[in-house]
This record gives structure tokens, sequence and C-alpha cells, in this order.
């Protein structure tokens, strides 16, 4: 039996995907790090679904995150290989798209909560911003695929799109934001 634990990062540094050994705080591995919180998220967010055409989605959207971790976790990834494509930026532009269309128009802020899954879906939202400034910022100084930013970013906006919806098909009401008076 392979065991979990191997010791080779008691000293703080954690190996890459191409063999590289880095600092466990390198802006690259918590870039991937909060790729695979993002990932873990999604997996809560699907114990909550019943909804199986979202549960599908998110899937889908999950399977994309661990090939975006597998990228950021090679210093130098083949562009051969990647599946994060304008392509696929486009595609969730188009989901983004198709379930606006089954919700009513946002007149204000709202705030986040509403169904286990509708407030789970938000937080992933928030925690895909973060990923998004870290891949910002790694992108400054190391080579990353020029495709990770406008996917997570459309990503952030259709998951806050999906928090909606579950809470739309579960009927529960979006919380207004309000100034105190």
């Amino acid at each position: 039996m392979a065991r979990i634990y191997t010791r080779t990062g008691d000293k703080g540094e954690t190996g890459l995907m191409d063999g590289a050994r880095v600092p466990k705080d390198s802006i690259r591995v918590q870039a991937y790090g909060n790729i695979d919180e993002l990932n873990s998220v999604l997996g809560l967010v699907r114990s909550f679904l019943t909804d199986k055409e979202l549960d599908s989605l998110i899937g889908e959207l999950q399977s994309d995150l661990f090939i975006i971790g597998a990228e950021l976790a090679m210093v130098e990834s083949d562009e051969n290989t990647t599946h994060i494509t304008s392509q696929r930026i486009l595609e969730l532009e188009k989901i983004i798209d198709k379930y606006q269309l089954q919700l009513p128009a946002l007149k204000a802020f709202i705030l986040p909560g509403g169904s286990n899954a509708g407030a789970a879906l938000h937080f992933a939202r928030a925690v895909a911003r973060r990923a998004e400034r870290k891949i910002v910022t790694l992108r400054k100084s190391e080579k990353v695929n020029d495709q990770l930013v406008p996917y997570i970013n459309r990503l952030s906006d259709l998951l806050f799109v999906l928090a909606r919806v579950a809470n739309h098909r579960e009927q529960k009401t979006e919380v207004q934001w309000q100034t105190k008076s």
C-alpha cells in the first residue's frame, strides 16, 4: 500500500508536476491552491444540489478547474495540450446568457445567501475572484496560459448567475442590499 504522506514537504517545499521544487508559499502554489479550494467548494455545492442539470454543469466546471490546477502546477506547460482556450470562454459566456434569461432582472445588489446550494455558489464565486487575483499576480512574474484569467473571470460571473438560478428554482427570495437610513 502506498502511503499518502511522503515527508518531502516537511521543510516547507513542494514538488510541481514537472519535478521542480518550490517553496510552499510561492505565488504559483498559492494560485493552484486557490483553484483546488474552488474545486472543493464546488464539490460542496454539488452535495446540496437536487437539480441534475446544474449538478452536471458544475461537474464540467470541476473538470476544467482540475485542468487549470494541473497547468498551474507546472512551470512550463505545453501550450498545445491546454484545454482552457478562448473557445471555452465563449462557451461559458453562452451558458451565462442562457441562465440569465431564466432570471428576473437585477434591480439592486443582492446579499449572498438563499438556499444551501445558492449560498455555497455565492461562496464559490468569492473564492473564484480570489483565485483570479492570485493568477493575475503570478502572471506578472511567470508565464501563464493567457486564457486562465478570462476563464476564471467568466467562471465567477457564471457562479453568481448559478447562485441566483439555484435560489430561484428553490423559490428562495434574494435579499437586496440596502443602506441604513
